[in-house]
């Protein structure tokens, strides 16, 4: 397999720190299978591995079978692939699949974590005995979103936190931002979300060059009643904008997610 220096045409694999040895890594269960049966590859075959916490290497692989890989490291790697802004999209619970969207394109786009949540005027019903399964499903998601897309670590995925746990972690975060549907008319007169980061950067908040923790929130098909609004600007969220039109609740964050990367530097902004 030819080698691209940046490692575009490589496939990516994510594995534990504990699988990583000094000069060899072992691939196990699902990756194994899809190396051997499914991508067919063979010894001598070259492939990137990352724990996704400090190392990330070009390795060949040596011996196959379909429940385990051995693989010797050829080259450790820079892992330079993560945004400056470590953005966590906290979504209001959406009905259907729509939480799996927003987990797989955010993670192509950079998100650091996801945080779903219960609020007011939620569609879905929510079912806490289906919750472990349901991330499980969302942490597979995440790994092969994050695989596909070259990244460097696996963005976390929260359990799914009440309206009152979202408020109190807020404060965790150097910037919180809330996309709210009524800009302009909301209880503080809501501004765009550029205006938000620019108003963040003139008080400080925001410093050009250094890494930060924002935290985006976005309400589910309902949008957020005007109590919820209030009790998070309380909480020291901003309300902001994303234009004039009503977005969808899986395309809300993404959108908000898309212009946080470009005002970070990450797409060619600031």
């Amino acid at each position: 397999m030819t080698f691209n220096v940046q490692g575009f045409n490589m496939q990516r694999y994510f594995v534990t720190p504990e699988q990583f040895g000094e000069l060899t890594v072992v691939l196990r269960g699902e990756d194994a299978h899809h190396m051997v049966k499914v991508m067919r590859m063979k010894s001598g075959d070259e492939v990137i591995v990352t724990d996704g916490v400090s190392r990330e290497a070009r390795v060949a692989l040596k011996e196959l079978t379909p429940s385990e890989v051995t693989a010797e490291v050829v080259e450790e790697l820079p892992m330079d692939r993560e945004p400056l802004w470590q953005v966590t999209v906290a979504q209001g619970l959406p009905k259907g699949d729509k939480m799996e969207l927003v987990i797989q394109k955010g993670t192509e786009l950079g998100a650091a974590a996801f945080l779903p949540f219960q609020s007011e005027r939620m569609v879905v019903q929510y079912d806490a005995r289906k919750e472990a399964k349901r991330l499980e499903r969302w942490s597979r998601i995440v790994k092969e979103a994050a695989e596909q897309s070259h990244r460097s670590r696996l963005p976390a995925v929260h359990e799914v936190h009440s309206w009152k746990q979202l408020i109190a972690a807020v404060a965790d975060y150097d910037l919180a931002l809330f996309c709210y549907e009524a800009e302009g008319h909301g209880p503080s007169g809501a501004s765009g979300l550029g205006d938000r980061i620019r108003q963040a950067r003139e008080s400080g908040v925001l410093k050009e060059g250094e890494p930060h923790s924002v935290l985006l929130v976005v309400g589910p098909e309902g949008g957020f009643s005007a109590r919820e609004a209030e009790e998070i600007q309380g909480a020291g969220a901003m309300a902001a904008g994303l234009g004039r039109r009503i977005l969808r609740a899986e395309t809300a964050g993404l959108a908000g997610l898309a212009a946080l990367m470009y005002e970070s530097g990450e797409m060619g902004g600031r």
